[in-house]
C-alpha cells in the first residue's frame, strides 16, 4: 500500500508541473540559412467598423472646408478622439463624406481609398494638384482574452503591431496560459479564419501571422494543470499532493482500526 502511494504520489508531482519547457518565451534559434518570410504584412484591407482619419489640405484652406477633413481631424487622432470624429466603416461597407456622400471602401487598402477620395474631388475641384489627401486606419484595435493579465479591448495608436505587442499590453500571457497554442482568430471578407501560434519558438519572428490586423482576437486557453488544480510549481504540487496523501493514509488507517 505505501509503495503504491508513493508510485501515485512521484507521477501526479511529474504530470502536473508546468515545466520550463512551456513557460519560456521564444526558444531554441534561426538558422541562418533558414527562410524568412517578409515581415510586411501585405496592405490591410478595410473592413465593417474600421474607423479612418481622414485629412484634406490645400493651400487655400477654403476650398476644402466644405468636405470637414482638416487639421483638426490630426488633432482628434491624438487625442483618440476618432471614435466621434472620425470615419467609420457601417455595416454595408460604407463610409459618409460631406457633399462627395457614401462611399464604398470595404475591402479597399488605405492607398485605394484616397486614389478614389481624388478622382471624387475632381467633381468639386478643378485644379486637384494642390490639393493633398491622407487616409489612415486610426490605430489598431485588437481584442486579447483567456489567461492573459488583463483581457479586453485594446487599441494601439500603431501603424502595425506583433503578436509580441499585443499580449504585452494585454498583460501577459499568465503562468497558466498554454503559450504554444496562442489562437488569432480574423473576420475576413471571406469568412472567418483561425491560425495558432507558439510563442516559445523563437520561430514566431519569422512567422506570417507575426503581424496582427485590426479587429483579430488573440485567445490564449488554460493549461491543464488549471483544471486539475494541483499547483503550478514542484512546491505547490508537492504540499497539494502531500495533502491528498495525507488525507488518504488517515483514511486507511481508521479504517484498519475498525
Amino acid at each position: 500500500m505505501n509503495k503504491f502511494l508513493v508510485y501515485i504520489f512521484v507521477v501526479a508531482s511529474l504530470s502536473s508541473c508546468i515545466s520550463a519547457k512551456k513557460t519560456t518565451y521564444f526558444q531554441g534559434e534561426i538558422f541562418k540559412n533558414s527562410k524568412l518570410h517578409k515581415l510586411e504584412n501585405e496592405p490591410y484591407k478595410l473592413q465593417v467598423n474600421d474607423v479612418l482619419s481622414i485629412t484634406i489640405k490645400a493651400e487655400d484652406p477654403k476650398l476644402v472646408a466644405l468636405f470637414g477633413t482638416s487639421a483638426t481631424a490630426e488633432k482628434n487622432n491624438v487625442r483618440g478622439n476618432l471614435y466621434f470624429s472620425g470615419y467609420t466603416v457601417d455595416r454595408h461597407g460604407n463610409i459618409r463624406i460631406p457633399y462627395i456622400g457614401e462611399l464604398n471602401v470595404l475591402g479597399y487598402t488605405e492607398k485605394e481609398v484616397r486614389e478614389k477620395i481624388e478622382l471624387e474631388l475632381k467633381n468639386y475641384i478643378k485644379n486637384t494638384e494642390s490639393i493633398f489627401v491622407t487616409v489612415k486606419l486610426s490605430g489598431i484595435k485588437f481584442i486579447v482574452a483567456g489567461e492573459v493579465g488583463s483581457p479586453g479591448t485594446v487599441n494601439l495608436q500603431q501603424n502595425q503591431v506583433s503578436i509580441v505587442e499585443a499580449l504585452a499590453n494585454a498583460g501577459d500571457i499568465g503562468l497558466l496560459g498554454d503559450k504554444q497554442h496562442v489562437q488569432i482568430i480574423r473576420k475576413t471578407i471571406d469568412g472567418v479564419q483561425r491560425f495558432t501560434v507558439d510563442m516559445t519558438d523563437i520561430a514566431i519572428f519569422n512567422s506570417e501571422h507575426f503581424y496582427i490586423q485590426p479587429n483579430d482576437v488573440i485567445y490564449v486557453a488554460a493549461l491543464p494543470q488549471k483544471t486539475w488544480g494541483t499547483g503550478t510549481t514542484g512546491l505547490q504540487t508537492f504540499t497539494t499532493i502531500a495533502s491528498i496523501l495525507s488525507i488518504i493514509a488517515t483514511t486507511v488507517l481508521l479504517a484498519r482500526n475498525l
